[in-house]
C-alpha cells in the first residue's frame, strides 16, 4: 500500500474504493479480496474483472446471495440485478480477463518469449547444476542476460556498465 501511495495512488479500503469506483479488476493472486460484505458497498454499475488468479479473487457465490437476477449481456459479461436495484457487471466470470472467454488473448508474444526464455535457462541451470528438487530464486545474472537478449532482438543499444560503476554498485562503503 505504501508503494502504491508513493507511486501517486490513493489508497483506501476495499468497501470505502467500492463505493467510488466504475471499474475494479483485481490483481492480487489471493482469494476474496472481493466477498461477502463487500458487495453492499459497491456502486451501481460497476464493472467487476479478475487479473490476478483463478477465479477466486471475486467471490461469485457471495454475490448471488444478494442478486435478484442475473443476465448475460453478451458473451463474458454477466449483469447481476442486486435485491435493491443496483447492477453489478462482472467480466469473464470472474476468471482471467486476458485469458478467459471467446476475446481471452492471453499473454502476447512479447511477454512469453521472456518467460520462455527465463524458463529456458531456468532449466539449463537446474540441469549443470545438478539441483535437488525445491523451490529457487532466479539469480540477477539470469535476469539481466534475458533482459539483454530481448533488447538486442529488438535492435536496441544500451549503454554497458564500467568496472569501477559495478564496483561501486556492489560495494557497501564507498561514497556518501
Amino acid at each position: 500500500a505504501l508503494e502504491a501511495r508513493m507511486d501517486g495512488y490513493r489508497v483506501m479500503p476495499i468497501k470505502c474504493a467500492l463505493q467510488e469506483a466504475d471499474i475494479v479488476v483485481t490483481a492480487t493472486g489471493n482469494k476474496d479480496i472481493i466477498s461477502g460484505d463487500d458487495f453492499n458497498y459497491i456502486k451501481d454499475g460497476c464493472m467487476l474483472a479478475n487479473a490476478g488468479h483463478f477465479n477466486v479473487e471475486i467471490n461469485e457465490e457471495d454475490l448471488l446471495k444478494i442478486t435478484e437476477e442475473k443476465e448475460t449481456i453478451k458473451q463474458d459479461i454477466e449483469c447481476y440485478t442486486l435485491k435493491d436495484g443496483r447492477h453489478v457487471y462482472l467480466l469473464a466470470g470472474g476468471r482471467l480477463v486476458n485469458l478467459a472467454g471467446e476475446h481471452g488473448q492471453g499473454h502476447p508474444a512479447e511477454i512469453m518469449d521472456l518467460s520462455f526464455a527465463m524458463q529456458a535457462l531456468s532449466a539449463k541451470r537446474i540441469l549443470e547444476e545438478d539441483m535437488q528438487p525445491g523451490v529457487y530464486k532466479t539469480r540477477d545474472e539470469v535476469d539481466s542476460e534475458v533482459a539483454r537478449l530481448k533488447l538486442k532482438a529488438m535492435n536496441i543499444e544500451i549503454d554497458e556498465l564500467t568496472t569501477e560503476q559495478k564496483d561501486y554498485m556492489n560495494s557497501w562503503n564507498i561514497g556518501t
